[in-house]
């Protein structure tokens, strides 16, 4: 499925089938990141226009989870990050989130009340998605740490000084 289309799938109450979810064609000259900015912009959108059919509780922790998206998306472009992790943070965009959202929103009304079972389980699966973001951004912070500690010990050999000072965690 597109993404376009599961966009308007999310919109219209995911009347589309379920199924992994093949993000549009990066427009000439978008780069991998820029993309999955746009996907979440696109995803942000969709979870707006669909507000009136999720729980108050369901609405906070997706807003939440996108702060924290945007929060990754900034951090990786400072920082860079590994293609693991740039790949993860691709798949919560484009899958981990709209997948579930679009078969939540394909239930009946009765079944995604405030308290109702169905919303009790997505509200589980988008805490496990929101440590999953925590974890992802510890992971890129503490890669950005352990380069500056390999630079300090490369600094360090090379002028053949030793320096504690130079490396983070030396004493």
């Amino acid at each position: 499925m597109a993404f376009g289309r599961l966009l308007n799938a999310l919109r219209t109450g995911g009347a589309e089938p379920l199924g992994v979810v093949d993000a549009t064609p990066a427009p000439v000259g978008e780069t991998e990141d820029e993309q999955t900015a746009r996907h979440l912009d696109e995803l942000r959108d969709s979870v707006r226009s669909v507000g009136r059919d999720l729980p108050t509780l369901l609405t906070s922790q997706l807003r939440q989870i996108d702060d924290q998206l945007r929060l990754v998306v900034a951090t990786i472009a400072d920082q860079g990050a590994s293609t693991e992790q740039r790949v993860l943070l691709a798949a919560m965009v484009t899958d981990y989130l709209p997948s579930p959202l679009r078969s939540f929103l394909a239930l009946p009304a009765a079944d995604r009340t405030d308290d109702s079972r169905s919303t009790i389980v997505f509200a589980r699966q988008l805490e496990l998605i929101e440590e999953t973001i925590r974890d992802l951004l510890n992971q890129i912070r503490i890669g950005a740490i352990a380069e500056l500690s390999t630079h300090g010990r490369f600094l360090s050999d090379k002028f053949q000084e030793p320096d504690a000072g130079l490396v983070l965690g030396a004493h």
